[in-house]
């Protein structure tokens, strides 16, 4: 049986005079709108996240190459390579990719190929979560909550772009719907299944899979409606199927030896579980990342690709703009849903529920706000979800409790879901609905006075709170951000003003008993609709009967036009809150989806809304700067000397970079020691210079001496590389993944990235690349890349200092070039 509802106890008989719960539930019990309204939130959640989908063009470069070699070889989709040789793995688990790689077999490389899978799991992501909240609060609160992840600016972001967390997200909402279809029932099937999702999620991007772990066992261990044995042991099953369906992959790299597997990238042993528990595990929260260009290396406070750590940073200028635009009413929400649930037996749903996702976002909220390691603001799309699920849990409740008002401690264990009605009732959303909480339902005007008042102030907060971020860009639309604030403030006051006017006159309790029992028919509901209005059916009383605040009163209380400015009133500041609500972060998210994006590290948003803005610029100081620090100058790195920005950068200024091997000698805008600025000691310099990325933006030299976006090679250098490409295992090196990437997308023929993601990788040793060029593999060495990084290892820059002495030096299209074809030995 697919729905909970068919499989129900008998409701609790109630105080005298209180409604009983159905006891018959029919299929397809959701109101005539309910599909219609998903459907089309889906379509258009689709049309949005695929719109204009390719401008951004390669994307995230690092990762395209990846799922280009992966569609090229088997070997380097299992392992998730950067190149198709496989001589060294992206720094993530590779499951991210397999989707996009087997795209790309069936469709070919281009970036739709790439980046539909991403924003398909973007449409799934939005009606999983709807469906997994509707089970227990109603369609309406599903609808709210999907739309609100689907215009969250940072998951609008997200879900156009290939990184990993597109992927992360939807498992992590199955793996939610899988617990609350487990806590229904006890059922261990489930419960294994949410465990499997977690373990895929780890090999999506391992360990951040894991923190909503104790919550979903958590809620699991409290309101499953079985023996504490019997959970105990569901609960270690479903740790078990976390250990399998990750851990067979991890023990496959392990297990295999190293030389007949590529390098993984990111460690510094090459091992995979050095790259969980250090550069990708505890190393992000205590910021000692060996081998990173961004943590903190081990100091408080975070690095400076990380923003300030502490309790606000979810609210800061680099963070604010991308997920908290709902974040205090979710919060808000939260509390007062607990409140309301009281002192609930331990299987409440309303309560599990609240407890799930308010888990989830406080966990996951909280470490993202206190890790040192590295941070990006876009790593806030996993919170998106709880935010979602929270506003349209909190929202619907506190609607209901505002006309009626059940005593706490009262849902049983075979209670329906919330908002659940016979035919043709009226949604969970709206006024005058039957209301199926499980247990009988009182009149209560205080916790109804209390619900209003707390909608209201939810409001009043979410406008001020977008006007807050909306000022922090105060030249894009300047009109909207007064619009927010003076709607939401009015909206808000007019809703705590609803239970001092009259309220319209109650049904006839006949009709109610008929219908609440299972046996009225479905035009029944529209009698109830018509004469109830802003009251609710199942508080209905006598004539004359003191009733909740906005429930049926007597049949004469207050006047004609008092009873119609009810009625009106509630569909109108209905509209007018979700409308304030949304504003802001709809705006944004339109942004977002307007604005290609490329580089490692995108932000949504207009420029100016922190994080790195629109195409990944980098925040504050001007473009293609750090943020101001103690370095000279405003917007620079801090401590490093240099009067510009970093070389090839978007808005910095090109530095020249020297031909040769000397170290020292860094030109103004790149870093001490680093000759021709940004690269890595001893490297081959290359010129920046502007040029175009596949969709015609971008830069030629790429982002920070390569670390952070592609290179675009012109056609002569593509012509260079591709002749002869068949006698060579690599058409050319280059230090840094995202600097081969460029060359490899463009050729189709794999570069290998010295170094990996950071150029600090001992990938490969310079014993390693001197025998690779002795046995002609290598065709070109290609100069510029690297980065000074937080330890690790220096073989790439060795290697280049060894190319440099070793071989001549030419130049095409700006960059040094050495052929090594003239070392090849035998």
């Amino acid at each position: 049986m697919d729905r909970t509802e068919s499989l129900l106890t008998a409701p609790a008989a109630g105080p005298p005079g209180t409604v009983p719960v159905p006891l018959k539930t029919r299929t397809g019990s959701d109101p005539r709108w309910a599909r219609p309204a998903l459907l089309g939130l889906l379509a258009a959640t689709g049309l949005f996240y695929l719109w204009g989908l390719g401008a951004s063009g390669w994307a995230n470069a690092f990762y395209s190459a990846a799922v280009q070699a992966g569609s090229q070889n088997w070997t380097a989709f299992l392992y998730g390579s950067s190149d198709a040789a496989n001589s060294i793995t992206v720094d993530k688990t590779p499951a991210s990719l397999w989707l996009m790689a087997l795209s790309v077999r069936i469709f070919g490389l281009s970036s739709w190929s790439i980046l539909v899978p991403q924003a398909l799991l973007g449409v799934a992501s939005v009606g999983v979560l709807y469906a997994t909240v509707r089970r227990w609060y109603g369609p309406a609160a599903g609808l709210l909550a999907g739309a609100v992840l689907a215009l969250t600016p940072v998951a609008t972001l997200m879900f156009r772009f290939n990184n990993p967390d597109a992927l992360l997200v939807f498992l992590l909402v199955a793996a939610a719907y899988a617990t609350v279809r487990a806590v229904e029932t006890a059922s261990t099937r489930w419960i294994a299944l949410t465990g499997v999702l977690v373990g895929f999620g780890f090999l999506t991007k391992m360990l951040q899979a894991f923190l909503v772990i104790p919550v979903f066992a958590g809620v699991y261990l409290l309101a499953a409606p079985t023996g504490l044995a019997r959970r105990t042991r569901q609960l270690l099953l479903a740790g078990l199927a976390v250990v399998i369906s990750a851990g067979w992959w991890v023990a496959i790299v392990e297990l295999v030896p190293a030389g007949a597997r590529p390098y993984v990238g990111g460690s510094q042993n090459n091992s995979i579980l050095e790259l969980t528990l250090g550069y990708n595990g505890l190393g992000r929260i205590t910021g000692d990342e060996v081998g990173s260009v961004g943590g903190s290396g081990g100091r408080p406070g975070g690095g400076p690709f990380s923003g300030q750590a502490g309790l606000l940073r979810m609210f800061d200028t680099e963070v604010g703009g991308q997920i908290s635009w709902l974040l205090p009413a979710a919060l808000i929400l939260l509390v007062a849903g607990l409140w309301l649930a009281g002192r609930a037996p331990r299987t409440d749903r309303t309560r599990a529920g609240l407890l799930l996702w308010g888990g989830w976002l406080l966990v996951t909220g909280l470490i993202f706000s206190f890790m040192s390691g590295i941070f990006h603001a876009y790593y806030t799309v996993a919170l998106a979800p709880a935010v979602g699920a929270l506003v349209g849990i909190g929202v619907t409740v506190l609607w209901r409790a505002r006309s009626v008002s059940a005593p706490a401690g009262s849902a049983s264990v075979g209670s329906p879901p919330v908002g659940s009605a016979p035919a043709g009732s009226v949604g969970p959303a709206r006024a005058g609905s039957v209301v199926a909480a499980g247990a009988p339902v009182v009149a209560g005007r205080g916790r109804a006075l209390v619900a209003t008042l707390v909608l209201a102030g939810t409001l009043a907060v979410t406008a001020w709170w977008s006007w807050q971020l909306l000022g922090r860009t105060p030249d894009w639309h300047p009109w909207l951000r007064t619009a927010v604030l003076a709607l939401g403030l009015t909206a808000a006051a007019l809703l705590a003003a609803l239970p001092l006017l009259p309220s319209p006159p109650s049904p006839d309790p006949a009709v109610i008993k008929e219908f609440v029992s299972g046996e009225g028919a479905p035009e029944d509901a529209n009698s109830l609709v018509n004469s109830a209005g802003a009251g609710s059916a199942g508080s209905a009383g006598s004539a004359g009967s003191a009733g909740s605040a906005g429930s049926a009163g007597s049949a004469g209380t207050g006047s004609w036009a008092g009873r119609r400015v009810v009625r009106w009133a509630v569909p109108v500041l209905s509209v007018a809150g979700l409308a304030v609500a949304l504003a802001g972060p709809a705006a944004y998210a339109m942004q977002t989806a307007s604005t290609p994006h490329t580089g490692s590290i995108p932000s949504a948003g207009p420029s100016g809304a922190g994080g790195f803005g629109p195409g990944g610029r980098m925040p504050g100081g001007g473009n293609g700067q750090f943020p101001g620090g103690p370095g000279r100058g405003n917007g620079q790195f801090p401590g490093f000397p240099g009067g510009g920005g970093f070389p090839g950068f978007p808005g910095g200024q090109n530095s020249g970079g020297q031909n040769g091997g000397q170290d020292g000698g860094g030109q103004d805008g790149g870093f001490s020691g680093f000759p021709g600025g940004g690269q890595a000691p001893g490297a081959p310099g290359v010129t920046g210079q502007e040029g175009r990325g596949p969709d015609g933006r971008g830069q030629r030299g790429g982002g920070m001496g390569g670390l952070l976006d592609a290179r675009e090679p012109s056609a002569e250098m593509t012509a260079l590389l591709t002749a002869d490409a068949d006698d060579y295992t690599w058409v050319a090196a280059t230090i840094g993944s995202n600097n081969a990437s460029g060359y490899q997308l463009a050729t189709g023929r794999p570069v290998m990235p010295i170094g990996g993601f950071n150029g600090s990788d001992p990938s490969p040793t310079l014993t390693e690349f001197q025998r690779y060029v002795a046995d002609g593999r290598i065709h070109y060495f290609l100069g510029g890349g690297g980065f000074r990084a937080n330890g690790g290892s220096n073989a790439s820059a060795e290697i280049a200092a060894w190319v440099a002495g070793t071989f001549t030096a030419t130049t095409v299209d700006g960059v040094t070039v050495y052929d090594l074809s003239s070392g090849k030995q035998g």
